[in-house]
């Protein structure tokens, strides 16, 4: 896989969370690929998985931003998860970090999340 490339794999989780698991960096160059898969995801809460993302760039900040704004606008969860301490090192120097609702693990966002599903 190049620099410039990244997988997104959707899977379903506990309570019908949707997950997207990124694997590669996320960059103007494969923020489409992301974005995509994404906009695929129209119903449930979405979990961004990001323990598979060594570096991300403003424009792929910004995707997962976009992400965030979606599921605001339609009344759905959102939690972004396992980021390294690289990515949340940009999360606060961006000022996003308390934006982003963030958890360790994917299953400790899916447990808040599918949790909160009623809610």
């Amino acid at each position: 896989m190049r620099m410039d490339e990244i997988q997104v794999q959707a899977t379903t989780g506990r309570g019908g969370v949707r997950i997207l698991k990124l694997q590669g960096s996320l960059t103007l160059n494969s923020t489409f690929d992301f974005q995509s898969a994404a906009r695929r995801e129209t119903t449930g809460a979405i979990i961004v998985d990001l323990s598979g993302v060594p570096y991300m760039d403003s424009a792929g900040l910004g995707a997962i931003l976009g992400v965030l704004a979606s599921c605001e606008r339609t009344r759905r969860r959102f939690a972004i998860a396992g980021a390294p301490e690289r990515l949340q090192t940009l999360f606060r120097v961006a000022r996003v970090d308390t934006l982003l609702p963030a958890f360790a693990s994917v299953e400790e966002a899916e447990t808040r999340l599918s949790a909160g599903a009623g809610a």
